[in-house]
């Protein structure tokens, strides 16, 4: 199955069911890299991680650290306890400090977010690039390769904007550890809490937006760069399967084409991801509305060098990879078995 032209009969609810069923997937299985990549990054820019930690056996070498105190006495923490040392150690202090569970921390945001996000950005892409490689093909067949790029990003800035304040409660809730006691908020307190310090009616719900410019600076040459590496290299496979492409070939090509592209495009945009964190926890009010992509940068450049604008980059990659290949060979399949149902397109 062509991606370019084969699936032109597709209805854009099919699409959008495709998409959809794509995210939910992907948002349960990387959460967890979610948390690891925003918790480092939140550590960058000064947010405390504190534990509890308690003595066994009253030996100074048997140390564990608990986020829920138990019978004995809370004892002071040492240093490596609130402190994540990289992807590994916050998996691991998460669990043990906080619950298995919270690995998935932001899930129902990430839900929230992911659903109707996938559900736009992946059937308006499908029909921007079908309808503007018609157009280039004919018209203008110099400007082809370049339309997965154009499509990609208008498609991306669409679901971005549309979405954003579900983005910053997730951001948020990965962010910045629950309390000892008491359910986490969910997504609409968080957003709540956003707001709760402004005074003001309409004012205060601008900050649901505050951090949107380095999210779209992020997210748009993200696209830019994932679609433009994705659609040679899984039209190069189909093309080697020919005309017997099975359900088969098409989740290898698509799985394989979205690890790729989606790693090197997560790669690339590291930095913008960590200048959208530390702009996204930001709680001072005045402050947040004067941050700008541009001077977050200049500051995580200044207190932390190259090596700070690329904090929480395996996490990010680990996740990016396998999160892009999954949605795309996930909604491919979908598409291509709603496609049989549609014999005159084939």
């Amino acid at each position: 199955m062509s991606p370019t032209h084969s699936d032109t009969q597709l209805r854009i609810e099919e699409r959008a069911l495709s998409a959809s069923g794509a995210a939910f997937v992907s948002a349960i299985i990387v959460n967890p890299l979610d948390v690891a990549k925003t918790r480092l990054q939140a550590q960058a820019a000064g947010v405390p991680y504190q534990g509890v930690c308690q003595l066994a056996n009253t030996t100074l070498h048997d140390v564990r650290c608990f986020a829920i105190s138990s019978s004995e006495p809370p004892r002071p923490c040492p240093s490596g306890c609130n402190r994540y040392k990289g992807t590994l150690d916050v998996l691991y202090k998460v669990t043990r400090q906080e619950g298995f569970m919270r690995l998935w921390r932001g899930t129902s945001a990430s839900l929230a977010l992911a659903v109707p996000t996938v559900g736009i950005y992946m059937p308006c892409y499908d029909i921007l690039r079908n309808k503007m490689e018609g157009f280039t093909t004919q018209n203008a067949p110099n400007l082809t390769p370049y339309v997965p790029l154009v499509a990609g990003s208008a498609a991306r800035s669409l679901a971005c904007i549309s979405c954003y304040p579900v983005e910053l409660a997730r951001t948020r809730m990965q962010a910045f550890r629950a309390t000892q006691s008491g359910k986490p908020p969910g997504v609409w307190k968080t957003l709540l809490g956003v707001i709760h310090p402004v005074k003001g009616t309409i004012h205060r719900y601008r900050f649901w937006w505050t951090g949107l410019g380095a999210q779209l600076s992020r997210d748009v040459p993200f696209s830019a760069i994932c679609w433009s590496t994705l659609e040679p290299i899984r039209k190069n496979i189909v093309g080697l399967a020919g005309d017997g492409a099975s359900a088969v070939t098409v989740l290898g090509a698509n799985f394989s084409a979205g690890f790729v592209a989606g790693t090197l495009a997560s790669a690339v945009t590291c930095p913008l991801d960590v200048a959208k964190t530390r702009r996204q926890i930001e709680k001072d009010p005045e402050r947040a509305l004067k941050m700008t992509t541009r001077t977050t940068l200049l500051e995580i450049w200044r207190d932390g060098g190259l090596r700070g604008l690329f904090t929480g980059v395996g996490p990010r990659v680990g996740r990016a990879g396998p999160s892009v290949g999954i949605v795309v060979s996930f909604y491919e399949v979908v598409k291509y078995v709603l496609q049989l149902r549609h014999p005159t397109s084939s």
